[in-house]
């Protein structure tokens, strides 16, 4: 079976971006902030890619996020978020969270 390469983007975008704002507890980070960590990993990713992302992790109550009215947005993790990234909570598909190997 062939690598869906765009759902491997996708899914670990979304735990760069959890892993980032878990660095940046307990302010929160802008999405400026965020793009430039997934950069990083992938240096062609939008900032519509990372809204995308981002909107996915709202949605699943794993972070909140405040769409300033001059168009940025600001993003925490809930305590759901926080967990995921600490690993002491299952995290169900749709996020590449590595295998705990500790």
């Amino acid at each position: 079976m062939p690598i869906d390469m765009e759902r491997v983007r996708r899914e670990s975008m979304r735990w760069y971006i959890l892993l980032t704002l878990n660095n940046a507890r307990p302010i929160g980070a802008y999405e400026g902030l965020v793009l430039s960590v997934v950069q990083s990993e992938y240096p062609d990713a939008t900032p519509q890619e990372l809204r995308r992302e981002i909107d996915y992790l709202g949605d699943r109550k794993m972070i909140d996020v405040d769409k300033k009215p001059d168009g940025r947005w600001h993003c925490e993790l809930t305590a759901l978020g926080t967990d995921i990234a600490e690993y002491t909570v299952e995290c169900r598909p749709g996020i590449a969270r590595p295998e705990k190997y500790w």
